[in-house]
């Protein structure tokens, strides 16, 4: 019978703690930007508060839970990306809406 040299306590866990937070951190955010668009399309669309009512909303929520979370200035910096780009879609959404 093969004799094992494990003992309890003692293996190298960094990479698989690295490996689980990354993981955590990924889904916080992943579920948190979900939050933010789904929540931002039903105020606007199924709700019907104008756009950019929504989307003030939707940002103060986004700043809230990233200083609740402690997400650190790369969230705070996400959301903003995530404004400017609402606003882009929203241009061209009047750009095109005049065109046709």
């Amino acid at each position: 019978m093969a004799t094992h040299e494990y003992h309890r306590g003692e293996m190298d866990i960094r990479d698989q703690k690295a490996t689980w937070d990354g993981f955590i951190t990924g889904s916080v955010w992943g579920g948190l930007l979900i939050i933010l668009m789904v929540g931002h399309a039903v105020l606007a669309i199924a709700i019907g508060l104008p756009w950019a009512v929504s989307l003030g909303i939707m940002a103060i929520v986004g700043f809230g839970a990233g200083g609740f979370m402690n997400l650190g200035g790369r969230w705070m910096a996400t959301v903003v990306v995530m404004i400017v780009l609402a606003l882009l879609v929203q241009a061209m959404i009047w750009l095109f809406g005049t065109v046709l």
